[in-house]
């Protein structure tokens, strides 16, 4: 069996008065996440690790941020794009293991319904899905409350 693995990693700034997406649902904050899309943050991280798993670049070069095309654009449907280039080149998800970092809010009752959603989007099974959360235990830029960071890793196989 042929396997890859992909890495992702982003990053965005918190202000007041957006909306904080992560992992394609909305979380009750006063601060929420600055950016060209919907700025989700975890589902941008699972793109990348797509991307780099497939050897197609990274997010920014399929989703520039200087197209209006993507502004303002709902995560979830980039994400459905991915998962189609991943399909078209004979592709499957084995799993994939993600982490959010940030201070506040606690985001551990998000999970189960981000599981949920991602997986139906990634079209994998939702034991397929690990997203864990976690602080900077108030140190830098997530423990200032100025951001936050996700990462993911993909494991795929050939089909």
């Amino acid at each position: 069996m042929n396997i890859r693995i992909g890495y992702g990693f982003d990053v965005h700034r918190l202000k007041e008065g957006e909306e904080l997406v992560i992992g394609g649902i909305t979380i009750p904050h006063y601060k929420g996440t600055e950016g060209h899309s919907d700025a989700d943050v975890l589902i941008h991280a699972i793109c990348d690790a797509l991307l780099g798993a497939l050897a197609l670049g990274d997010i920014g070069l399929h989703f520039p941020d200087t197209s209006g095309e993507f502004k303002g654009i709902d995560s979830k449907i980039l994400l459905a794009r991915v998962v189609s280039l991943l399909h078209e080149k004979q592709w499957r998800i084995g799993n994939i293991d993600s982490t959010i970092s940030l201070q506040k809010p606690k985001i551990s009752t998000f999970i189960p319904e981000m599981c949920k959603v991602l997986s139906s989007v990634l079209k994998t099974e939702v034991e397929n899905v690990s997203i864990k959360a976690t602080t900077t235990e108030k140190l830098g830029f997530e423990g200032r409350e100025e951001g936050v960071s996700a990462s993911a890793i993909v494991l795929i196989h050939k089909i």
